[in-house]
């Protein structure tokens, strides 16, 4: 099994070399160790599809610029 910290650096490997991809990657390999009865394997790809969510998601403090102008600035 693998730590915490190598899910994180797995994720940020798979977003480096697949980029918004990477969110429909990891769920494809999980599906591959499903196929392949590796149960482990399986849960591993699950933790990494969720760090990648998480690294790609957007932050709570930056506001969509557009909903964000025409909140504060309105036409």
């Amino acid at each position: 099994m693998l730590s915490e910290l190598d899910i994180w650096r797995a994720a940020n490997l798979l977003i480096r070399q697949h980029g918004a991809g990477a969110e429909l990657e990891a769920p494809k390999r999980a599906d591959l160790m499903l196929d392949r009865g590796d149960d482990e394997g399986r849960l591993l790809w699950s933790r990494i599809r969720l760090a990648v969510e998480a690294l790609q998601a957007p932050r709570g403090g930056e506001p969509n610029s557009r909903n964000a102008r025409s909140e504060t600035h309105p036409a």
